[in-house]
């Protein structure tokens, strides 16, 4: 998806157009008064007070109208600079654009406004020449807003557009909006049954129906097994520890305001207990349980954690952003000496499971701290400096492309982020690798060197499928709902002929009952409905194989086989099928 944001042209376009939007509703609102238009990276909003009016889908049209037809007519888009009193005055009886104006800065003294036709804004600009230029535009939705985005001050009207330079550029970025809507994850998990939310239940949090515990529930032992095969080790931890645990590990005091709020121990008012927001501060006080030697190490903990975070439920986007969530969650306690190889085989298992489920499009991100920030991280400059060094020389030694990022580090170390883009256009990070001196030291963790002397281990943070929630929904954007074979939640619907026949029921019960042994999942549709209905609901459910039998393929034993997608149809002995199918499982074929 295009970032307008970053793109100077379209930047440029989008806020010259984003002033004509607001034009065209000055003319069918003349209450109207204005907040702030900017650019975004979708494209550009407005936000508006239209007093006791309220934009409905249906005015959308009737603005664009309005907006083309000021487009046609072309007016020169000037540029004036006026003084801060002058400023003051012109706008007087906006209480918006005063609040802009009062809270510039004292030496700002000249202040800049645009004019087109009969329309003033307040605007450092730059602009297009001419309104002309913005005529192939779109209006995208609308939505309430708080102004200055506190939950305190009244609520005003903002409305989404994109604008372009030419008609067919326009037209292919609403077709990927198009496309971008039939992927959302959260349209997907409703039509597919993987999912739901209950407002009694609560905001951002997910429960699972059968389909998509079912693909979690794959998931996890994909990963596990993985895991086994690298020589980690499975635990599990409580969701819920005492505030004492967490305040030894920092995150008291740097992330509390996004746990959920501590509960209170009524028999000892010295304890209260919070809702885990990861799983490190656990694993922490089971590494220190065992006394480890130097030949120990590495100790790879790891565990399928339900964590608990309390976002704010504007950041809540379905199971890619929620309040409850699953992460696949490690660490790695090592010595100094084996910090670089460790971080390159969880590098190579994160291109491993990227390449089976067929990721192609992510970026690495070094995210590192915020020397301007200092205050958000806890540790010595050395310890951040050489952390930082060793993840990036390992980055470079392993060939991997990356970019840098200050400020997206956590508040005890520097860590390398596999960034993806969601269909509905978040960067969010998928996999996490971040390397740790800080917390060994506040939970006094040791080993007994070579030399019979104790020291500190070296912990790395890591996350292969990271939440399980979130790995779900960038999955079923990637492939529009239409799991891999190995993956879906039903593999096989066996569909009768006609069926009313006893000997096509009889050989589809059959088959289902073979498939079943050997561990697929599979069912018989056998509804009293044409063939062709029962073939077009299996495709809307998105299985990835549809078995027909007919009188045929009782007297041949065979079975004729349709893939999701396909309009052939291939018939087959049934025993090639099952040997065919088994391949493609534990290849995971794509």
């Amino acid at each position: 998806m295009i970032n307008f944001k970053e793109d100077e042209k379209l930047h440029v376009l989008n806020h010259s157009c984003a002033h004509l939007m607001a034009q065209a509703v000055k003319h069918l609102y003349p209450q109207a008064k204005f907040w702030v238009g900017p650019v975004v990276e979708e494209g550009f909003y407005y936000d508006m007070d239209l007093g006791d009016d309220v934009i409905r889908d249906e005015d959308l049209p009737r603005i664009e109208k309005e907006m083309k037809k000021l487009a046609k007519d072309g007016k020169k888009i000037v540029r004036h600079e006026i003084t801060k009193a002058e400023a003051l005055e012109m706008f007087k009886d906006d209480p918006y654009k005063l609040d802009l104006i009062n809270r510039m800065d004292e030496n700002e003294q000249v202040i800049s406004c645009y004019t087109q036709g009969d329309y003033t804004d307040l605007c450092r600009g730059p602009h297009v020449d001419n309104t002309k230029m913005c005529r192939y535009f779109k209006l995208l939705k609308h939505s309430g807003a708080y102004w200055k985005g506190d939950e305190h001050n009244k609520v005003l009207q903002r409305i989404y557009g994109v604008c372009f330079p030419t008609q067919e550029e326009l037209d292919a970025y609403l077709a990927e909006l198009e496309d971008a809507k039939a992927r959302d994850h959260r349209k997907l998990g409703k039509e597919l049954q993987m999912f739901m939310f209950s407002d009694v239940v609560g905001a951002g949090l997910p429960m699972y129906l059968p389909n998509g515990f079912t693909v979690r529930r794959i998931l996890s032992d994909y990963i596990m097994d993985k895991e086994l095969d690298q020589g980690y080790i499975h635990v599990m931890t409580p969701s819920v520890a005492n505030v004492k645990l967490y305040k030894i590990s920092g995150h008291w005091d740097h992330y509390k305001d996004d746990m959920f709020p501590a509960m209170q121990d009524r028999r000892d008012p010295d304890n209260a207990y919070v809702l885990r927001p990861m799983n490190c501060p656990e694993h922490m006080m089971i590494y220190k349980n065992t006394l480890h030697s130097y030949r120990d190490l590495p100790v790879r903990i790891a565990e399928i954690a339900n964590d608990f975070r309390f976002e704010a439920s504007g950041a809540l986007t379905g199971i890619e952003r929620a309040r409850a969530f699953t992460q696949n969650d490690s660490h790695i306690f090592c010595r100094p000496d084996q910090i670089g190889s460790e971080i390159k085989a969880v590098t190579k298992l994160i291109l491993d499971v990227y390449k089976d489920f067929g990721f192609k499009e992510y970026s690495f991100r070094l995210s590192l701290r915020d020397l301007d920030n200092a205050a958000k991280y806890f540790g010595n400059d050395e310890l951040w400096e050489r952390s930082e060094t060793e993840l990036r020389e390992v980055l470079k030694e392993m060939g991997v492309k990356y970019y840098e990022a200050k400020g997206e580090a956590a508040f005890y170390g520097p860590k390398i982020d596999v960034q993806v883009r969601s269909a509905i256009g978040h960067d969010v990070t998928l996999s996490t690798i971040q390397l740790d001196y800080q917390l060994p030291e506040r939970f006094e963790l040791e080993y007994v060197d070579s030399d019979g002397t104790k020291k500190r281990p070296v912990v790395i943070h890591r996350a292969i499928l990271g939440s399980l929630d979130r790995f779900i929904a960038f999955l079923l954007e990637e492939t529009k709902g239409v799991l891999p074979l190995w993956l879906a939640p039903k593999q096989v619907v066996i569909l009768p002929v006609s069926g009313e026949s006893e000997s096509q029921l009889k050989y589809a019960e059959e088959i289902e009952r073979q498939l079943k042994a050997r561990g697929m999942r599979v069912s018989v549709d056998s509804r009293n409905e044409k063939l062709g209905y029962r073939v077009r609901e299996a495709q809307t459910s998105k299985i990835p194989v549809e078995i027909v039998v007919g009188e045929g393929e009782v007297n041949d034993h065979a079975v004729t086989v349709r893939r999701y997608g396909s309009k052939d149809a291939v018939k087959m002995s049934f025993d090639e099928f099952c040997s065919k199918a088994a391949e493609e499982i534990a290849s995971k074929g794509l």
